[in-house]
């Protein structure tokens, strides 16, 4: 039980860590963007200011710039139908049901983003139902909106979070869902294990998550680059990981068919010799290994090397038929790897030997 808690106490600050930067960004973004309203443009109350600074900030994983902009058109929507609509009926529920149901359908037509009709929705509201009786006009909320916009974009580049640490954490997940598929393969093998292997696709089907996580992780952290002067000298660095994405993405949707047919390999008569799961173990540490020398920020050149070893290994002889879709689907997941590393497609498939051939096994 302790332990347990421990764990989940590590977790919750390691995510805390993530996310701090996001928080300061928030919180000192909407006293800015209050300030400024309030100071500089006399706007007595700037509601829409230091709610924009929210909503463009966030802290989540999101496209940023993006935002901002579905957020000042989606308020200038809002606020102009709410204005144009309250001036003629005034408020009341009939009246916010009405607003509401041409605010949504202009943004619909104008754009279909949930964040961009959830916008103009709600500052339909807001005039109706919170500011009908306040003086300042639909212009005053627009500039609320875009002042609270560019104050969190601002906030963003002087408050940044590091890129690189967004994205080799989320990194790291993907590549240690890999090894770890791999490694469970391998283990079922080798003790010839069907429960082993059960398991181990039963994991391996649950890691798509890790993909469309670091896949966000990926796009925040070439905002973050994009937005900041502090991190541009991280660019060269933020590259690797981009390289390494989709090829990734592409090993661990080849290795859950590798974890598939090892379960029906294990039910053959002829099941996979135990070779195969040493080159399976070779491939799981080629991963880790690309996962510290993409964190070091260094050329992946000890996991390029060592993913050519396993793929020039002689292939085993008389496999069953699943056993030989395994050896294909690791010969894939060596070449999904190798591009990982950087190495282009005509190099890898140079490197590789044909299919008739060696092959890793």
């Amino acid at each position: 039980m302790g332990t347990k808690l421990g764990d989940h106490m590590r977790e919750r600050l390691g995510t805390f860590g993530l996310v701090a930067p996001s928080i300061a960004q928030c919180a000192v973004g909407s006293g800015v963007a209050w300030l400024i309203a309030t100071q500089l443009l006399g706007h007595a109350r700037p509601f829409f200011a230091p709610i924009a600074v929210l909503i463009s900030v966030g802290i989540g994983l999101g496209q940023r710039l993006r935002r901002v902009a579905e957020l000042v058109v989606g308020v200038s929507v809002g606020v102009g139908v709410g204005d144009l609509l309250v001036t003629r009926i005034g408020s009341g529920a009939w009246q916010i049901a009405l607003v509401v149901g041409l605010a949504m359908i202009t943004a619909v037509l104008l754009d279909s983003g949930a964040l961009f009709v959830a916008q103009v929705a709600s500052s339909a509201v807001l005039v109706v139902a919170v500011l009908p009786g306040d003086d300042s006009g639909g212009l005053d909320r627009m500039l609320d909106a875009l002042t609270g916009g560019v104050v969190g974009l601002a906030a963003v580049a002087l408050m940044p979070a590091s890129p690189l640490t967004l994205a080799a954490k989320h990194a790291s997940g993907v590549l240690d869902a890999l090894s770890t598929a791999l490694e469970q393969a391998a283990e079922a093998i080798e003790k010839r294990d069907a429960d082993l292997a059960a398991a181990a696709l039963e994991e391996a089907r649950g890691t798509q998550s890790a993909v469309e996580e670091f896949a966000r992780a990926l796009e925040t952290s070439k905002e973050i680059i994009m937005i900041s002067p502090m991190h541009w000298h991280r660019r060269a660095r933020l590259a690797r990981y981009e390289t390494a994405a989709e090829p990734v993405d592409h090993a661990l949707r080849n290795a859950r068919v590798l974890a598939r047919r090892t379960l029906a390999a294990l039910g053959e008569e002829h099941p996979p010799p135990p070779s195969l799961a040493d080159s399976l173990r070779e491939v799981s540490e080629a991963a880790l290994l690309l996962q510290l020398e993409l964190g070091a920020g260094r050329e992946p050149v000890l996991a390029r090397q060592a993913l050519l070893a396993v793929a020039t290994r002689q292939r085993p002889e008389r496999v069953g038929f699943s056993a030989g879709v395994i050896v294909a689907q690791l010969r894939s997941i060596v070449v999904d790897l190798l591009r990982a590393t950087g190495a282009g497609h005509e190099e890898t498939v140079t490197a590789l030997p044909p299919v008739d051939g060696p092959a890793p096994g």
